[in-house]
């Protein structure tokens, strides 16, 4: 279901700024609240963050401040402040922001399930509370979802979409779309009290909080320490400023309720809520104060500990929600990317990966130590002593949590990596970093490795992959082929074409491994195999036409013939992605790996 108007409930500061978020995707959008004065705070903070965004572009001059004027009131003449129901009848999807307590949405459910449209997706903002309990204030429990901004909502990318007990998958799918149009990064998880990143976020953090407490330690210290060895893009107690120490509390709070002391709460934190201090919202007095501490404290930190423990105990955590079945490993290490600030750009990886780059039995040895140690805070994951019982050891051996190449010795050409292993199959590993966009020199490299493995008898099948564990292929890198004059570009085009024919007409089976988002060229790639195997973390989209463009490398030839016209015909028009499993439902994939 596509999203013609959307509408928030709630118009606080994070009401402001996801009502920004919807409406400067182009999307109509109501903002409401119960008082007059609220909804302007929203409009006020809406305002305020557009303009911030319009007057950087103007100082980069990509904008005239005429341009960025007219586009200021573009962006706010879309969104509609109003303090009643009167204009929910023709939305298509709520977002609840009220406070966090049961009763107050359980209410707004029930009155937005009275004042939509039938088909309408009415989702919460909840950082913790039961999606499914909402659900039961309606009488459309399959319509109702959790859809979670991280602060701010302007800029952070996650968005957490959590599946209730009732949850429909074309609610899921609509949310998931939704999301991207906003320019979000979306992650489908089950519901289980702190969903994901909250609940890997606070178990590390409680381990920094008790150490810090029991033991008075430097705040600041401990801060620089973390920050400074990558462990989070900022230590702790900053980040707690920063985001609010009464939202913090909040769901510090609720998580303990939930699975226990395991997840400690600072005493301190709570003395600091009670007295007003809340951080950055209350300007600026929390765990610190002008840059000074605020808690009591100061004695070195073994920084090399905090660390160890920080990193370890969110790795535990995100072992304990792959077991539990609540999220994917893929989204796990996505969801602390986009909503943790852990980038591979700036050296900070994600659990998952970062345990496989340091080495499973390496880990799993400081996890049992650890476990040795805090038995009441430390468990050893199941999945983790199962990897290294198989020799799956991470990135030196090419399998772990991800798989990873291992490329044959000798001349390797730049963005494939040729691997051949037993039985007649190689693997042709997309190494084109950062996001595998098939430039014009994969398909020159792909061209190379292609006529490597027909010269070569034994081999009998080859595996399209990729070598980056959170991406297949963004798709074509549409500037590096604007860059080419029009007889070469048409050549390489050409070339690129016949390259792909011959994946699905020569003797060697060609399969399509896509663990993961696989957009416009990615996804035609993919389509080009004889075969596609999905994780089931997997996207695939056409979204060239967002673009006003149209796919070029088969998208519009081979889509129809894999899902039949009609389901082809939507995903070139409108863009939108779907998930593996609607891929398979559909005849896109032909098998969906766990």
């Amino acid at each position: 279901m596509f999203v013609f108007k959307a509408a928030v409930v709630g118009a606080g500061t994070m009401g402001g700024e996801i009502a920004q978020a919807i409406a400067v995707a182009d999307i109509d959008v109501v903002l409401k609240d119960i008082d007059q004065k609220f909804v302007d705070h929203g409009l006020d903070k809406a305002r305020e963050v557009t303009k911030g965004q319009l007057d950087k572009l103007v100082s980069k001059e990509k904008l005239t401040q005429e341009q960025a004027d007219a586009r200021l009131e573009e962006v706010m003449g879309r969104i509609e402040g109003t303090t009643d129901y009167s204009s929910f009848g023709d939305v298509d999807f709520v977002i609840e922001a009220a406070p966090e307590r049961m009763e107050i949405k359980q209410s707004v459910f029930a009155e937005l399930d009275a004042v939509t449209p039938g088909h309408a997706v009415i989702s919460s903002n909840t950082s913790s509370l039961s999606i499914t309990e909402m659900g039961e204030a309606t009488l459309r429990p399959e319509k109702v979802v959790g859809f979670h901004f991280f602060y701010p909502a302007s800029i952070m990318p996650l968005l957490e979409i959590v599946r209730g007990d009732d949850t429909s998958d074309e609610t899921v799918a609509t949310a998931f779309n939704f999301a991207q149009a906003i320019k979000k990064q979306p992650i489908v998880c089950e519901e289980v009290p702190g969903f994901v990143v909250n609940r890997i976020l606070n178990s590390s953090v409680a381990e920094v909080w008790r150490e810090q407490s029991e033991k008075g330690l430097s705040i600041k210290k401990i801060d620089e320490g973390i920050a400074g060895a990558n462990a989070a893009p900022m230590g702790p107690f900053i980040l707690t400023d920063f985001l609010g120490l009464d939202t913090v509390l909040h769901v510090a709070e609720h998580l303990r309720e939930s699975y226990g002391d395991r997840f400690f709460v600072h005493p301190g934190m709570q003395k600091l809520v009670d007295e007003g201090k809340l951080g950055v919202k209350t300007g600026g007095e929390g765990s610190y104060k002008d840059g000074e501490p605020n808690l009591e404290g100061d004695a070195d930190p073994n920084v090399e500990e905090l660390v160890e423990m920080f990193s370890l105990k969110a790795l535990v955590e995100a072992c304990l929600l792959l077991e539990e079945g609540v999220c994917s490993v893929r989204e796990i290490d996505v969801g602390m990317m986009a909503g943790a600030g852990l980038d591979p750009r700036r050296g900070l990886l994600p659990p998952f990966w970062k345990a496989d780059v340091e080495g499973l039995d390496t880990v799993l040895e400081k996890v049992e130590n650890l476990a040795e140690k805090h038995p009441d805070r430390f468990t050893v994951p199941v999945i983790l002593r199962r990897l290294v019982a198989q020799g799956r050891l991470g990135l030196s051996t090419g399998q772990g949590f991800y798989a990873y190449p291992q490329p044959d010795d000798g001349d390797q050409t730049e963005t494939i990596k040729l691997e051949t292993r037993d039985g007649g199959v190689a693997i042709a590993w997309l190494a084109n970093l950062p996001m595998n966009s098939i430039s014009p020199q994969v398909i020159v490299d792909l061209r190379t490795v292609w006529e490597k493995l027909k010269a070569d008898d034994s081999i009998h099948a080859m595996v399209v992959a990729s070598s980056i564990p959170l991406v297949y292929s963004a798709g074509a890198d549409i500037k590096a082929f604007t860059k080419m004059d029009e007889a070469g570009g048409k050549e390489l085009i050409e070339d690129g074409h016949a390259l792909l024919r011959e994946f699905g007409t020569e003797g060697i089976a060609t399969i399509a491994a896509v663990n993961s988002l696989a957009f416009g060229g990615g996804c035609e790639l993919a389509m080009a195999c004889d075969l596609r195997i999905a994780a089931e973390s997997a996207v695939f989209g056409q979204p060239e036409v967002k673009l006003g463009i149209i796919p070029g490398f088969g998208g519009t030839q081979r889509l129809p013939r894999l899902v039949g016209p009609q389901k082809a015909l939507e995903m070139n028009l409108i863009g939108d992605a779907i998930t593996a499993g609607e891929a398979y439902e559909v005849g896109l994939v032909n098998h969906i790996a766990p």
